[in-house]
């Protein structure tokens, strides 16, 4: 479990508002109830913003109750939709929402996504003073200042998943699969999910791909008799077809790979229990962290405690821990 700080109000909240913002990811909607609820309980009131900072802009909200995120707890994506807004990178933009903000009585503003999103909710902060608290929902987990990012442990698992069953397939026709996972800029879900799923090869963006040594790995392992199917996970990378050019470059090698790409099915289905904990703990936090004065940051887990990260310092994407890597490379030998 998360060791949650004990938090003293010190000034009165009446009204806060949330949005979320950017790719969903599971646990969102845990993490709006939690919200909602907290602070309900405390006779706050809040309103939610529809498709993120869009809605925001275009000022399409409605009021939240304890009634209105019942059963959501358990729901994949996020019932107040997500979108990605061109309109907010403009200054102007943000400086009429912090009005507007202003002008309802709102006393806060909660953003619940990713890189992007957070982004957002510092310029706001720090461009116009308005109170903001960012809690990190992303499948990808490379949120810089938070060890766990909603969202990530059910992306691993649903993809462990798939992984599982392939390997059954695998094994009856000793055959080899490419399983593309999601990761642009980070290799966290194919890291842990190929280790948990005992992959013959992880591929991340991290690491760039040495065709002669896959080659060889794959090699190395049939002629000892270790395996007779394998498996390679593969982030998807930065530029699009990176795993189509793997399986044709080892085609080219003799090789008939079998491609199988996860695509969206990492982003939805029910929560895992970890994620619903993890956004119930953020979301109840968030709420004591406005009453407590604090504002311009996001909330993040680090050594299993609930901290707040200054918006301001959260930088590059958190890389993959080398040593997870040679880990994974270990266990294939």
């Amino acid at each position: 479990m998360y060791r949650l700080p004990a938090l003293e109000p010190v000034r009165p909240l009446r009204r806060i508002a949330l949005l979320t913002s950017g790719g969903d990811a599971p646990g969102m909607n845990a993490a709006i109830r939690a919200v909602v609820r907290s602070a309900r309980t405390e006779g706050v009131d809040v309103l939610g913003y529809s498709r993120g900072f869009t809605g925001l802009v275009n000022g399409d909200m409605r009021p939240l109750t304890s009634a209105s995120v019942a059963s959501i707890l358990h729901r994949g994506g996020t019932q107040l939709k997500s979108d990605r807004c061109d309109a907010f990178r403009e200054a102007p933009v943000r400086w009429q929402c912090a009005e507007q903000l202003r002008e309802m009585e709102i006393d806060g503003l909660v953003v619940i996504g990713g890189d992007g999103s957070l982004t957002g909710a510092r310029l706001l902060y720090e461009e116009t003073g308005f109170p903001v608290i960012g809690i990190p929902a992303t499948i990808d987990n490379d949120i810089q200042g938070s060890d766990e990012t909603i969202g990530f442990d059910t992306a691993v698992n649903t993809a462990l998943d798939a992984i599982d069953r392939i390997r059954d397939t695998a094994n009856s026709h000793e055959r080899l699969f490419l399983v593309e996972v999601m990761g642009r800029n980070s290799g966290f879900i194919a890291a842990q999910a190929g280790i948990a799923g005992g992959a013959e090869l992880i591929l991340v963006p991290e690491r760039r791909i040495d065709l002669d040594q896959v080659c060889r790995s794959l090699r190395e392992s049939r002629e000892s008799g270790k395996a007779s199917s394998s498996i390679i996970l593969v982030a998807e990378g930065r530029k699009p077809g990176r795993t189509q050019r793997l399986a044709q470059a080892l085609e080219e090698r003799g090789h008939e790979p079998r491609l199988c790409i996860l695509g969206h099915t990492q982003r939805g289905g029910n929560p895992t229990g970890r994620d619903r904990v993890l956004a119930s703990c953020l979301g109840t936090m968030a709420v004591a962290y406005l009453a407590n004065g604090q504002q311009g940051v996001m909330l993040g887990i680090q050594d299993r405690a609930v901290v707040a990260v200054p918006l301001a310092a959260i930088g590059e994407r958190q890389q993959l821990d080398p040593s997870m890597l040679d880990l994974a490379l270990t266990l294939q030998r």
